[in-house]
């Protein structure tokens, strides 16, 4: 007799003939015990050439828990692969109970990550082909919008319009505070920096003029742009994928009701519309906060600083930053409903749908805000 273990629980192998060993169980077989791993008992047992049938007998056990089964159900594991037959008879009858129960349902195919090494070519294969999904989705997601929009025009889009006015109180008066915070900080941090080269040469009142233009024409709508993609699309995107999981959207589709129209369409319509008024708010804080560097730091009065800010900033100006206000909202709300159209049915895949969200939306406004600035620099804008 081969002992392999002399802790609480012990694991004893009897041979019984060429083929066939009886492994024996006894001892205390707690959660706390201290017993041997495993693997050096699959060792052990691999010792034993021409095996062919393996006998399971615990008839000495002072106690067991949890632990005992899933013990033994790595050493089936390992005999199944072995092509060892297991007589497990000998066990007491609660853990063939869970021994048969831990196996009547196989294990679902993908349900562990796999850990195995992919070469550098089936990474760029398999990134290509994700790109290349996203654009089709995109292209189809596109499409469905452009499709409710028609029916809104026609006047026959079905949607609540207490869920217009919600979507639009969340995209619009409860974002001012971050709004208001961030944009007034990114006026006073261009200040800043202009300051530290316009004072060498004695023109800090062009702070002014610097403050104005970057934030009329590119940071006010950027910024805003950028909170609200880590607010308003992250949150679009983490609803409608709470719907796909709970099955409300499939429950939509089942009444006939579209849930691009239902659901959708009001929350673009809001981030739409709140979007150029969160805009012209951004660039007056950031004109403000401006102020409050020129005025306070340097030998310039607020009506010398009104005074230039109104002469270096114009109408077309206010246009071009609107105009990207409008682009970068139909981005973000595009972003974000989309990828919660496209959740799967796990609580993490409402995460995951949350993150591409908001990805996908800077990238795509920062793309945007490029080719803009290069058709407005190409234009002499």
């Amino acid at each position: 007799m081969n002992t392999a273990g002399t802790a609480s629980g012990q694991v004893s192998f009897i041979p019984v003939d060429e083929s066939t060993v009886a492994m024996k169980l006894s001892g205390s077989w707690s959660n706390d015990a201290s017993i041997r791993p495993v693997e050096q008992v699959l060792a052990e047992l691999s010792a034993f050439k021409n095996l062919k049938l393996v006998l399971l007998q615990a008839h000495d056990l002072a106690g067991w828990d949890s632990r005992l089964p899933a013990y033994v159900l790595k050493i089936i594991d390992y005999c199944q692969t072995q092509h060892i037959e297991v007589d497990a008879s000998g066990l007491p009858e609660g853990i063939q109970a869970l021994l048969k129960l831990a196996r009547a349902v196989p294990e679902r195919a993908g349900a562990r990550r796999a850990t195995q090494q992919k070469s550098t070519l089936a990474e760029i294969g398999k990134t290509v082909m994700n790109g290349l999904k996203d654009a089709k989705g995109l292209l189809a997601f596109i499409g469905e919008t452009l499709l409710a929009f028609a029916t809104l025009i026609r006047g026959k889009a079905r949607f609540r319009s207490v869920d217009l006015f919600l979507c639009i109180q969340d995209a619009g008066p409860s974002a001012l505070p971050i709004v208001t915070l961030i944009s007034l900080l990114v006026g006073l941090i261009l200040a800043f920096v202009g300051a530290v080269q316009l004072a060498m040469f004695g023109a800090q009142i062009y702070i002014a003029d610097l403050v104005g233009l970057g934030t009329v024409r590119e940071m006010g709508a950027l910024m805003t742009a950028v909170i609200m993609s880590g607010r308003t699309g992250a949150a679009y995107a983490a609803q409608l994928g709470t719907m796909n999981v709970n099955s409300e959207i499939d429950a939509l589709k089942t009444m006939g009701i579209s849930p691009m129209e239902f659901l959708v369409l009001p929350r673009m319509l809001a981030l739409i519309l709140m979007m150029p008024l969160l805009c012209l708010y951004a660039d007056l804080m950031g004109m403000l906060g401006g102020a409050l560097v020129t005025v306070s730091a340097f030998d310039v009065s607020l009506i010398q600083y009104y005074n230039e800010t109104q002469k270096a900033v114009d109408l077309t100006d206010f246009s071009i930053g609107l105009f990207k206000s409008l682009v970068f909202a139909a981005l973000i709300a595009t972003a974000g409903c989309m990828r919660g159209m496209q959740c799967g049915r796990s609580a993490s895949a409402v995460g995951d749908a949350a993150t591409a969200a908001v990805v996908n939306s800077i990238v795509y406004i920062v793309v945007a805000d490029s080719v803009i600035t290069l058709i407005c620099d190409r234009l002499g804008i």
